[in-house]
């Protein structure tokens, strides 16, 4: 069996927050549009792998839950809906630009886990989101993961 990777993906509270996804079920997530993040979901992840969930632009932004991977990549299809606006006009049935995984639910945490509790945590400060805050989907190391899910439940 293939080792489980582990990642963290953002979206705003207010546009698709972890309640949307445990009523949803899964989602595809969509509208990516940063190239390391689109290589990631396409090149790397893959179902089974664990996502933490943050809520970015939120009061307070930080990590709301866990979500797995559900598919393997495929092209995002609003890539091709000129009436989106994810719309690429250079993006080709033939040739995609842009990719997405399907993400499903796993478990909605307590409470969420602050930004500022994560930067403060001594054993956090290589983690990607704590040096890169703008990259929407990032890889976690395991350790990270375990560290965040118990300060869920602290």
């Amino acid at each position: 069996m293939a080792e489980v990777r582990h990642w963290l993906m953002k979206s705003e509270e207010d546009e698709y927050s972890i309640d949307d996804l445990a009523r949803d079920g899964s989602t595809p997530w969509t509208g990516v549009r940063n190239y390391e993040a689109r290589n990631l979901m396409r090149d790397e992840m893959k179902p089974g792998d664990l996502i933490l969930y943050y809520h970015s632009n939120a009061r307070p932004s930080g990590v709301a839950g866990i979500a797995r991977v559900a598919s393997k990549a495929y092209p995002d299809p609003l890539q091709f809906d000129p009436e989106s606006s994810y719309h690429d006009k250079k993006a080709t049935e033939e040739e995609p630009r842009w990719f997405l995984v399907d993400v499903e639910f796993v478990e909605k945490f307590d409470r969420v886990v602050p930004l500022a509790e994560v930067k403060d945590h001594p054993d956090l400060q290589e983690m990607t989101l704590v040096r890169r805050m703008r990259l929407s989907v990032q890889p976690v190391e395991e350790e990270e993961f375990r560290i965040i899910r118990e300060m869920a439940s602290s």
